[in-house]
């Protein structure tokens, strides 16, 4: 008897709910029922994605509601040296914007060394000329550090920057005030500094108090030798890449197929878009007018 019931009631459902979905499923699949998708693409030199990861900065809505009621703290490095650019609208010396970096350890042409600038520090949107460590303490909740990265987890939205100043550089300053503040830490990261593996297990190794072994060819030219092994400081926050760049600035989903390149396309990626058409259009020409972006040291 309970079966029967059983099967009278499922019948029951089947009739009720069956043309319902299959109604769904057909007029969701119908000629018109949904926006057309394009897609497109461009590729990007390492200069291009910095200065596209700067604009989108730029327009984060954290970033403005910080610029407007709070503090805005841009740490030096080469792809902030496009963001503090678009935030404030002045020129910066990108050879002077570097504290850490990586060059060629035989290369010919690395940046020249010039004076130090301060890091970009705004309060209401205005410059302040205060030092690091005193911003850092004036940091309250919803106010923004600004600071890119050196390794990129992508997977898993994490990142780490290298360490080789003994009391934890510009990281050891802002960190403990960021996390213990809620702080919004915006990280500004080219595709390019993905790294293979788990940055979480990568800052651990790095970590390792193993003896180092220099060259026995003598002193390095290179003002950060590789065989000075950094440890690496694990962050995490708003990363941002082209990809995210991309959706912030145009709406339109974007995802990498490529990477690296030649003719100055080292390190380059190749970015596909898709979305309306509006979208798609938005990205084609936000591309195109960042093309030809100059190479970082030039």
């Amino acid at each position: 008897m309970k079966r029967g019931w059983r099967g009278i009631v499922f019948l029951l459902v089947a009739a009720v709910c069956g043309p319902l979905l299959f109604s769904g499923i057909s007029s969701a699949a119908g000629p018109g029922s949904e926006e057309k998708i394009f897609q497109s693409g461009a590729i990007l030199t390492v200069a291009e994605s910095k200065r596209l990861i700067g604009k989108a900065v730029a327009q984060m809505p954290i970033v403005k509601n910080a610029l407007a009621n709070g503090m805005v703290i841009i740490i030096k490095g080469t792809t902030n040296a496009y963001v503090a650019e678009e935030i404030t609208g002045k020129k910066a010396d990108h050879a002077a914007f570097v504290t850490g970096r990586i060059e060629p350890e035989k290369g010919t042409k690395n940046l020249p060394e010039v004076k130090a600038v301060n890091h970009v520090i705004l309060e209401k949107g205005k410059i302040v000329d205060i030092s690091l460590g005193e911003a850092a303490k004036k940091l309250k909740a919803g106010d923004v550090v600004i600071k890119g990265a050196n390794a990129l987890d992508y997977r898993n939205k994490m990142a780490a920057v290298n360490i080789l100043h003994p009391e934890g550089g510009t990281t050891g300053i802002t960190m403990p005030m960021i996390v213990a503040r809620k702080v919004h830490l915006v990280i500004p990261v080219g595709l390019e500094k993905v790294v293979a593996g788990d940055v979480a297990e990568l800052t651990l190794k790095t970590r390792e108090p193993v003896q180092l072994l220099p060259p026995s060819s003598g002193k390095s030219m290179n003002r950060f030798p590789g065989h000075l092994v950094p440890s690496q400081w694990l962050i995490t926050g708003e990363i941002v890449t082209e990809l995210e760049a991309i959706k912030i600035l145009t709406g339109a989903t974007a995802f990498q197929c490529s990477a690296g390149g030649v003719s100055g396309a080292e390190g380059g990626v190749w970015l596909v878009f898709r979305g309306s058409r509006d979208q798609v259009k938005k990205a084609l020409e936000l591309t195109g007018s960042i093309q030809g972006e100059r190479p970082y040291s030039e």
